[in-house]
């Protein structure tokens, strides 16, 4: 590792801090200066399983630390829009868990904040920095099943009941929609960016409806989309649904289906299927070498810019949006957005 690595702090200390913190030793130009958590002793915990020297109780502690160059927030959602932006104020570069934060407005703060201070700020969408997704959109903009008509975008999962769990706490922004509504969202805005020769594309209309459980927070929701030249799109987000995280790209021609869109192991292979008509299908494999360590790379990799290519910071208001206009459907409010 070059003496020049960019030197990185952790906001928490939770299951995706330690991911990232076990991937940044693999990347080209990354390495973990620091961690800090509520609770001091959880902070030492990760900082010594992963070999950063310094760890702090505090967030504010590791912000100034004048060794720190960038940070990983990775706190609840409703504590993402806060800590970008002081990190932003601190001369930090940014890279945040998704959701960047919990509507389009706290984004918008967050993203002002970076272009006031001039530092990089990308939402750690980790899906949008694969070989995979670039695979992807290269096969739509080529037109591999023809004209796009339609796409069907889903993440669910069951997760056993757990009141103690950010995914059921309303004060948090829990539920489906934040968590892990927002990787069909995001991913389905790119498909049909690509299919209109765009970076990414805001639909014209969406409608959406759900299950709201007695925490307060969307167990289940849908939302059905319409863009430009008549494309459509389903979106499904569930935390206590059976079922698979699973992309459909369907054509004039045929379709293409990813069957492990958003997560790709470290190391390990994924395939990209193509049905056209009148071919056999065709079955694209695809190398991941690393899954968060390419968006640490992405930061070190950032030249001048203050932004990232695969996740713009117009991508990432735009994303919000359509976040806000899908949980307005279902009446979902959150109680911080209450002023509780």
């Amino acid at each position: 590792m070059s003496d020049t690595a960019l030197r990185w702090g952790i906001l928490g200390a939770g299951g995706i801090a330690r991911t990232f913190a076990r991937e940044l030793p693999a990347t080209r130009t990354g390495r973990l200066r620091a961690v800090a958590a509520r609770e001091l002793d959880r902070a030492e915990r990760l900082a010594r399983e992963f070999g950063a020297p310094a760890a702090y109780g505090s967030y504010e502690e590791l912000l100034a630390d004048v060794d720190v160059d960038a940070v990983y927030i990775a706190t609840v959602h409703t504590h993402h829009r806060e800590w970008a932006v002081r990190a932003a104020e601190a001369g930090k570069h940014v890279l945040c868990e998704k959701p960047l934060a919990i509507s389009e407005d706290r984004v918008r703060s967050a993203v002002d904040a970076a272009g006031r201070h001039g530092v990089f700020l990308a939402e750690a969408f980790a899906y949008r920095f694969f070989p995979q997704t670039a695979k992807l959109v290269e096969l739509v903009r080529s037109g591999a099943v023809g004209r796009v008509r339609a796409v069907d975008a889903r993440y669910v999962f069951s997760a056993k009941y757990d009141p103690g769990s950010r995914l059921f706490d309303a004060s948090v922004a829990g539920g489906g929609i934040l968590d892990v509504g927002c990787y069909p969202a995001s991913m389905t805005r790119l498909i049909v960016g690509a299919a209109l020769d765009r970076p990414f594309a805001d639909p014209l209309t969406v409608a959406g409806a759900g299950h709201i459980g007695e925490t307060g927070v969307d167990e289940h929701a849908i939302a059905q989309l319409t863009f430009d030249d008549g494309i459509t799109a389903t979106l499904t987000a569930g935390i206590r649904v059976e079922g698979a995280r699973h992309v459909r790209v369907t054509g004039t021609r045929g379709h293409i289906d990813v069957p492990s869109p958003f997560s790709v192991p470290q190391g390990e292979t994924s395939e990209i299927l193509v049905s056209a008509i009148g071919r056999p299908v065709e079955r694209i494999t695809v190398h991941q070498p690393l899954q968060y360590g390419l968006e640490a790379d992405a930061v070190g990799d950032r030249g001048d810019a203050l932004e990232a290519p695969q996740m713009s910071w117009a991508d990432s208001i735009g994303n919000a949006r359509l976040l806000d206009a899908w949980r307005a459907e279902l009446g979902l409010v959150y109680p911080v957005e209450r002023g509780r």
